[in-house]
């Protein structure tokens, strides 16, 4: 497989840190992002020291100079031909009651922000004519869940985007897909109550909770050479969760 670089967003921790980890194992230069330089230089020494080639850059997707800013410093290091787009942040709450801020937050970070991370690297991708997409959503943005409007819609909106840019970019030999997580044991996931997390193991036919690993798994072979014809797919990793 031919290197290339890739940018994973969220890269500090969970599956983000495990996208990078992988895809380094893979051969290709890593550029991590994230709000938290110092977890950000922790993960990337990991990937160093296991003989990988990594960078670090800070990005906040709330912020689209942040944005602009990370991937000029990106783009200094070479082309981006690999995105996953994995950040995410969660403001729960019912409908009834949530609040506009939470709301904008919310879908600022995980839609309005991936889709700007995909701009800075379209054309880039374009002039290589070869490029890899892949935005990590979410089971709940297929299935629903109470509590959790904003996330929902927001990664129900990353499976509309990633099919519309499948069409959009296909004929310039660049694949957009989207891989949708389940319950995966993370940071994220860690501060659910007990009976929460039995409740939702009962309604996991695999009977056991994803790792990281598993995400990256997917996400490895979605970046590589033999995933070419692969585009617009919502690849579902989630235990049987939601099929």
């Amino acid at each position: 497989m031919s290197s290339r670089i890739a940018f994973v967003t969220g890269a500090s921790r969970g599956i983000g840190r495990a996208c990078a980890q992988s895809l380094a194992a893979a051969g290709h230069t890593v550029i991590l992002a994230a709000r938290d330089l110092e977890k950000l230089e922790e993960a990337a020494e990991e990937i160093r020291a296991a003989g990988g080639t990594a960078h670090t850059v800070r990005l906040d997707l709330s912020s689209a100079e942040s944005i602009q800013q990370a991937f000029a410093k990106a783009k200094e290091i070479g082309p981006v031909t690999i995105l996953v787009n994995n950040a995410g942040v969660t403001r729960d709450g019912l409908a009834l009651r949530m609040k506009k801020e939470d709301w904008d937050t919310v879908l600022q970070t995980n839609l309005t922000g991936a889709f700007l991370c995909i701009q800075q690297v379209m054309q880039g991708m374009m002039k290589e004519r070869w490029g890899r997409i892949i935005n990590i959503s979410s089971v709940v943005g297929e299935s629903g869940n109470a509590g959790q409007a904003n996330y929902v819609a927001s990664k129900a909106g990353l499976v509309g985007l990633t099919k519309t840019l499948a069409l959009e970019l296909g004929s310039r030999n660049i694949t957009v897909n989207a891989v949708t997580p389940g319950f995966i044991e993370t940071d994220m996931t860690a501060g659910l109550p007990e009976e929460v997390k039995q409740k939702m193991l009962a309604g996991i036919p695999l009977k056991r909770f994803g790792q990281p690993a598993d995400v990256a798994a997917a996400v490895r072979y979605l970046a590589g050479e033999e995933a070419g014809y692969v585009t617009g797919s919502v690849l579902r990793v989630n235990g049987g969760m939601y099929l």
